[in-house]
Formats: C-alpha cells, sequence, structure tokens
C-alpha cells in the first residue's frame, strides 16, 4: 500500500470513529523516519486507546502490519507506528501541551 493509500485510510478511520480535529503533516522532507504524521485528538485516554485499536486492526485487515504501539495503558498520548505514516493519537489537554503541528512545521515559510 502506497503512503498516500494509507494516510487516507487512517484518517477515514479516525474519523469514523469520532477522533477529533484531525491533522495530517507531510514530513517527508524533514525526516526520513516517516512520510506523514497524522495528529488526532480523543476525548480520554479510553478513546485513545480504542482509536489505536480500530486503526490497527483497519490496516491490518489491508495488508499493513503496525511497527509498534506505544502508550496504550492508560495514556495522554498513543502513537502507532505504521511506517511510512505515523499517528498521534493525544487527549487535547497532552496535544495542547506538545503542539506537534507547531514543531513540524518550524522552518516552513
Amino acid at each position: 500500500m502506497q503512503s498516500n493509500e494509507l494516510v487516507k485510510l487512517v484518517e477515514t478511520e479516525l474519523d469514523q470513529r469520532k477522533g477529533l480535529h484531525i491533522s495530517t503533516l507531510d514530513v517527508h522532507n524533514k525526516t526520513n523516519i516517516t512520510d506523514y504524521m497524522v495528529i488526532v485528538s480523543a476525548t480520554s485516554a479510553r478513546h485513545a486507546k480504542s482509536l489505536a485499536d480500530y486503526v490497527s486492526e483497519k490496516v491490518k485487515e489491508n495488508g499493513v502490519m503496525p511497527l509498534g504501539l506505544e502508550g496504550q495503558n492508560g495514556s495522554d498520548w498513543v502513537l502507532l507506528d505504521l511506517g511510512d505514516v505515523i499517528v498521534h493519537i493525544m487527549t487535547g489537554k497532552a496535544r495542547e501541551y506538545y503542539q506537534l503541528e507547531k514543531l513540524w512545521s518550524v522552518g516552513e515559510a
């Protein structure tokens, strides 16, 4: 599966599962570890875990095996590594604190 197809699959699943404020960053010119980062807000740590579980299952159904999953047990930030796409699922408080969109936009005009 191409990275642009994978990111669309992830975005669709997050949207269907009530993920909030989905933001996709194209970072292929900024890092060699991934092409896209998808950042989404969850209403709670439980919601974050559920979103990660649903996305993980959906990509597996489409032939993509997740490389890693961190922060599932009651965390405000769950990271799902799909290789070409890294998904950051955060509670609103954690997202506001870490401001990943701002961090990855440094140097842009």
